[in-house]
């Protein structure tokens, strides 16, 4: 029987076939979009009937569903452990800052996934836009706490959460044209942004 699936230390702990399916399924909507990835290849790839896929996962559908979900959750997941550490809030958007870029360049694949499907109207771009909105809330909620607390520089929280979001997101940009060094960006981006949120009191 399937192992039922838990968090170790951030990351989902999949028994081996699932997280097999899963992860194919990842690389080929990534690479080949959700319409042009089948069935067929995802269990030729991971060298599965599709019987065995069908006992884990109902339709591809439900692999998108669960890829997605899990994926926010860990990027959700990372950020509370971190940000509950700091105690200032301009440590707190350090530590999102930093989150952020690590998961984007450690989950290429999601990141390009959620990014594709976000834009549009079918169950699946809802699905991408109901997490992706969940998820800036949290982060919402962080910086505007900062601002009510004068600790980070009155401008719309709105705005400052998509900066922070879309400079992670950039960086998914530049790995194309070069291998990112996740310490470096994130030194550049404190430097060049982050650090001017302060209030200096």
């Amino acid at each position: 029987s399937s192992k039922p699936k838990y968090i170790y230390k951030g990351e989902i702990l999949l028994n081996r076939t699932k997280r097999k399916i899963f992860e194919t399924s990842m690389k080929l909507f990534a690479e080949k979009g959700y319409d042009g990835t089948s069935i067929e290849e995802i269990t030729s790839e991971v060298g599965v009937a599709k019987g065995t896929l069908y006992y884990h996962f109902s339709s591809k559908e439900e692999i998108f569903n669960f890829l997605i979900e899990e994926g926010m959750n860990l990027l959700k997941n990372s950020i509370k452990i971190k940000i509950d550490k700091q105690d200032k809030y301009i440590d707190k958007i350090r530590a999102i800052v930093l989150i952020q870029i690590k998961i984007i360049v450690k989950y290429e694949n999601f990141m390009t996934i959620v990014l594709s499907e976000v834009w549009g109207n079918s169950p699946r771009s809802n699905t991408c836009k109901k997490y992706l909105i969940e998820y800036l809330e949290i982060v919402k909620k962080i910086v505007q706490e900062g601002i009510n607390n004068e600790e980070i520089k009155p401008y719309s929280a709105d705005i400052i959460t998509s900066e922070i979001f879309g400079l992670a997101c950039s960086s998914l940009l530049q790995k194309k044209t070069k291998e990112i060094k996740v310490d470096e960006l994130f030194k550049d981006l404190d430097k060049s942004y982050v650090q001017s949120l302060k209030v200096n009191k």
